[in-house]
């Protein structure tokens, strides 16, 4: 099963092709905690969380870095 994601540049939704086979790279700037907790934290935390996971289960090698300002 291949990961498919809208590329908001084309405008398209295609399939995922990592730029080094097998690996893949992942920065995410997290939330910004100078303000209250909500609902919009967790599903961020979570929708990456996954995204993640499925890589690692699908079989690439993932780096995963989180800003958290």
């Amino acid at each position: 099963m291949s990961l498919r994601l809208f590329n908001s540049l084309s405008r398209q939704v295609e399939t995922f092709v990592p730029m080094t086979p097998g690996a893949v790279r992942m920065y995410v700037c997290g939330m910004t905690i100078y303000d209250y907790c909500h609902v919009g934290h967790a599903r961020m935390m979570m929708s990456f969380d996954v995204v993640q996971r499925w890589l690692k289960a699908s079989g690439y090698q993932v780096t995963y870095v989180r800003n958290i300002t």
